[in-house]
């Protein structure tokens, strides 16, 4: 069985890392932390030039015509240096939902703009309780005049503070799953943004909709369709956001490995000690572990094959492992590795609040468990 990359894959492994070394080094990661945008707009551009964005779409909206499974190599590098430009939410959550759900019209309008950079669209699905459950929907659309009137209050919302484009899930009928998907500029009447305070020093916010009028054609998908859309959209977030843990874990990995041959006590590495050893060597051994079961899954979104099996068990482990490999670090680099100073701080803070995306590794147990015939 051949798990390597083909050429094309290999190509754009090798000019990602090379890229997100320059330009993310540690101190833009920080930097970003205390940015009221939370991203730099040189580097987003030279992101968008790139053409990174356009990686899953089809070259006829200006993409590069080729599928998940390239940009899950892509958010594996971005996640080794915590990039913070809104590489995964652009795509993921704003592009992936119009691209599989919208009509023609809203994919030949909207898709080559976010693709290009001139708009950034991100998903509002998190209300109060932050459940991942179609009951946890309160946010109201009713049918108006000229369309639709929404009113709710969304948590939780990626990149809300810079984006164009907000797909907010809403009640559309009085069953749990009458939900429906509608496409809202963030410049609509009605809508205020709040920023949200967070472990990880993202860029997330609250949403608050007042009666906010849009037309009947920026429903995405069908009516009382919506559950479909969250879900699918959630698998692909759950195995994006797995493959920036990866490279996360890749790099806390890499780093411990040279502290531990560099730190020196007691006159010699502590590398040279049994227990820093094993320490070292049960990372490297979950991390390439975590390869595996992410990639599987991955590979078969992109084919378009069923993947829930294999969703729910790439990220309940990876939500688990790379807690793991950054606690393992911490034990090895000692009180300094909690300090704001160093660097494995920054990776375990962003380790808790991936965990619990998209589900963590309880949710992802639980749904794994019905699938499984219990």
């Amino acid at each position: 069985m051949d798990l390597s990359l083909d050429e094309t894959q290999q190509m754009l492994k090798n000019t990602a890392k090379d890229f997100f070394a320059t330009e993310c080094p540690e101190t833009h990661v920080r930097e970003m932390e205390n940015d009221k945008d939370g991203y730099n707009k040189q580097l987003w551009e030279k992101i968008v030039n790139q053409g990174w964005l356009g990686v899953p779409f089809a070259e006829k909206y200006g993409g590069f015509g080729l599928t998940f499974l390239e940009f899950c190599i892509l958010l594996e590098e971005a996640g080794r240096v915590l990039l913070p430009e809104p590489l995964f939410h652009a795509v993921l959550l704003g592009g992936m939902p119009i691209n599989i759900f919208g009509n023609e019209k809203q994919k030949d309008e909207l898709l080559p703009k976010i693709i290009s950079g001139e708009s950034i669209a991100t998903l509002a699905f998190h209300e109060e309780d932050d459940s991942i459950l179609p009951s946890s929907i309160q946010c109201q659309a009713s049918m108006s005049t000229n369309g639709y009137t929404i009113s709710g209050t969304k948590m939780f919302v990626p990149f809300a503070n810079i984006s164009d484009m907000i797909i907010t899930i809403a009640r559309t009928g009085d069953k749990d799953t009458d939900l429906s998907a509608f496409i809202i500029p963030s410049t609509a009447e009605g809508i205020s943004i709040s920023e949200l305070s967070t472990i990880s020093s993202d860029k997330q916010s609250v949403i608050n909709l007042d009666n906010v009028q849009i037309p009947a054609t920026n429903i995405l998908g069908q009516k009382n369709k919506g559950w479909e859309l969250v879900e699918q959209i959630f698998s692909f977030g759950a195995i994006g956001k797995s493959c920036e843990m990866l490279g996360a874990s890749e790099k806390v990995l890499e780093g411990t490995v040279e502290y531990a041959k560099t730190r020196t006590q007691f006159g010699r590495p502590i590398g040279t000690f049994g227990e820093i050893q094993r320490h070292c060597s049960e990372m490297a051994t979950i991390v390439e572990g975590t390869r595996f079961v992410i990639y599987e899954a991955a590979w078969k979104l992109a084919q378009n094959k069923n993947a829930k099996k294999e969703v729910s068990m790439a990220k309940s482990w990876t939500s688990d492992s790379h807690k793991k490999v950054c606690a393992i670090s911490h034990q090895v680099h000692g009180g300094i590795g909690f300090t704001k100073e160093h660097w494995v701080q920054l990776y375990s803070r962003r380790a808790k609040a991936a965990e619990i995306a998209f589900g963590d590794g309880n949710y992802h147990r639980e749904k794994l468990s019905k699938l499984l015939g219990f």
